[in-house]
């Protein structure tokens, strides 16, 4: 029988089904699993990506919160022939470096997107590059992020970027709320470009960075780009896979 890990969000309806699955099917520490299985919403997988990518461990998740993108249906029948049938995604996280007025340099992943916000009352005001080649002197705008496709329907979404489909190797950059240049709502670059941002008038206008709601305030400088050495394994019902959803959501 396959070694399961049952990691769960805080919610009681969370922590109940980890109860009730690991008096089902057994349970082992993540270290010594051959299959992790997360419990919650989308918020807690990005966690438990992050917290288990050392151990090349494929993760299923199952919706125990309010929100499922990368979630699969939650049932506690039949789990070892779910996870011996499911279907594995490989996504590469993004690598944030951040410069700050205070001389720090940050260092975060992120399997979702980097968000770039004002961080004040006044628009931000970003100089944009891509592998060292100016590419917009002044984007005057709430903010700006690049996003994977696995992250492509989430903020990327929202703030009228494209969804990519997952084995896509591009990027999405992506305006909020552009002020000037009025209608430019963003770019498709290759995957492994490095993207730059310089903000300009920091102390005017502050900016903060943001890197799967992990947050750097007073950010000078944000560069980001594709760490292929990352790999996140998800594991999907069949039929139900990544580049199937985020075909559907184009849909819907």
């Amino acid at each position: 029988m396959t070694k399961i890990s049952f990691l769960a969000g805080e919610s009681p309806v969370a922590q109940a089904a980890r109860r009730e699955l690991s008096s089902l099917y057994g349970h082992v520490a993540p270290e010594a699993a051959e299959v992790i299985v997360a419990l919650g919403g989308d918020g807690f997988m990005l966690s438990t990506l992050h917290g288990t990518e050392h151990l090349n461990v494929p993760v299923y998740g199952m919706n125990r919160g309010t929100i499922g993108f990368l979630m699969n249906e939650y049932s506690i029948v039949g789990l070892h022939g779910r996870l011996a049938s499911a279907e594995e995604a490989v996504i590469n996280p993004l690598r944030m470096r951040a410069g700050t007025a205070g001389g720090q340099e940050h260092r975060a992943l992120a399997i979702n997107e980097v968000s770039l916000l004002r961080a004040g009352p006044q628009a931000a005001r970003l100089r944009i590059s891509v592998d060292g080649r100016e590419r917009m002197a002044e984007l005057v705008c709430d903010g700006a992020l690049v996003s994977t496709p696995a992250g492509s329907t989430a903020y990327n979404y929202s703030a009228h970027g494209p969804i990519l489909p997952i084995g896509a190797e591009v990027l999405a950059l992506t305006a909020m709320a552009a002020f000037r240049p009025r209608r430019w709502r963003g770019a498709l670059l290759p995957k492994a470009a490095r993207v730059r941002f310089d903000v300009l008038d920091p102390e005017k206008r502050p900016v903060m960075a943001d890197a799967d709601s992990r947050s750097v305030r007073d950010v000078l400088w944000v560069e980001v780009e594709s760490e292929p050495q990352v790999r996140h394994r998800l594991l999907f019902d069949p039929g139900h896979g990544l580049e199937e959803r985020l075909l559907r959501e184009q849909f819907e």
